[in-house]
C-alpha cells in the first residue's frame, strides 16, 4: 500500500491510500485519519437527560446533540468525557460508565467514538471554548425518543447514544 499525506490539520490528517484488492484491481482511497472522540448521555438525577443544542457551521444549522469531543492523545477516552461534560455542559459526573465504541463513517475516516453515560451529575460552570455556539437542553428520554423519530434529532451520535441507554 501507498501511503500519500494530503493533508496535516491540528486536529486530522487526510491521506490517500493507493493499494491493490484481493482481485487485483488498483484502487485509490482519500481517508481522514482522526485521533479518536467521545460522546456523553448526561443523565440527571430526576431521569431527565442534559442534550444541547450546538451551532455546526459544517451543516449551516443548530444540531440537538449529546456532549461530544475530540481526545487529545494519550488522553485516555474516560478522561477526554469528563473534561468534555464540563465544558460543554457544566456538569461534573460522579460516574462515567462506557457503553459503546464505534465508528461513525468508516467509509471515509478512522475515528472510533467512545460513547459513556454520565450520572451522579452535580452542576457548575461550564467552559466552552471561544466562538463556541452551545446551550443546554435538558428534556427526557421520552420527548428525545419522539424527537428522533419525528426527525428533530438528526445527529447519528445522538441517535445512537440515545437510544443505547433506553
Amino acid at each position: 500500500m501507498h501511503v500519500e499525506q494530503l493533508l496535516k490539520s491540528k486536529i486530522f490528517n487526510i491521506e490517500r491510500l493507493t493499494y491493490e484488492t484481493q482481485a487485483g484491481s488498483k484502487m485509490i482511497r482519500d481517508v481522514v485519519r482522526h485521533p479518536g472522540s467521545v460522546a456523553i448521555v448526561p443523565r440527571l438525577p430526576d431521569g431527565m437527560i442534559c442534550l444541547i443544542k450546538n451551532h455546526r457551521v459544517s451543516v449551516g444549522q443548530a444540531l440537538i446533540e449529546i456532549p461530544a469531543g475530540t481526545m487529545e492523545p494519550p488522553e485516555p477516552a474516560v478522561e477526554c468525557a469528563r473534561r468534555e461534560l464540563i465544558e460543554e455542559t457544566g456538569y461534573r459526573a460522579a460516574e462515567l460508565r462506557e457503553i459503546a465504541v464505534f465508528y461513525p463513517a468508516p467509509g471515509i475516516l478512522d475515528e472510533e467514538m467512545h460513547l459513556f453515560q454520565a450520572t451522579g451529575l452535580t452542576t457548575g460552570e461550564h467552559a466552552r471554548e471561544i466562538g463556541e455556539e452551545i446551550e443546554n437542553y435538558v428534556i427526557s428520554l421520552d420527548v428525545a425518543r419522539t424527537m428522533i423519530h419525528d426527525g428533530t434529532i438528526k445527529d447519528a451520535k445522538t441517535i445512537i447514544g440515545l437510544l443505547m441507554v433506553e
